[in-house]
């Protein structure tokens, strides 16, 4: 899968997300590293999603890990906190609004 693959399917998934109630600014890069090694990044701004495939430079946090378990967490199969805690996912950052993340991929308009 190329990077430009796996920004497309990545970004509709989280374009699925309900943003209406969230109040703060929310800004986060993904480093991918691996198979479709890319950057990209995630904003909530005045209550509307982003996604962009760029470098995002006063992010919150930023996450690293590669295309598949980026894919997991995005789709709501691997859960964000447990992939930090074991590793398979590293942060850094804004703790607390790294956190939120998991909030976002909740919202998910199923």
């Amino acid at each position: 899968m190329t990077y430009s693959e796996f920004f497309a399917e990545v970004k509709s998934v989280f374009m699925d997300a309900d943003v209406s109630d969230v109040k703060e600014h929310l800004a986060y890069q993904f480093n991918i590293v691996g198979e479709a090694e890319g950057i990209f990044y995630v904003e909530v701004k005045d209550g509307k999603l982003y996604v962009e495939p760029y470098e995002y430079y006063d992010r919150d946090a930023m996450f690293i890990c590669t295309a598949e378990r980026l894919k997991k967490i995005a789709e709501g199969t691997l859960d964000p906190v447990n992939a930090f805690l074991t590793g398979r996912l590293k942060v850094e950052g804004n703790i607390d609004k790294a956190l939120k993340l998991k909030d976002l991929i909740e919202s998910r308009k199923k």
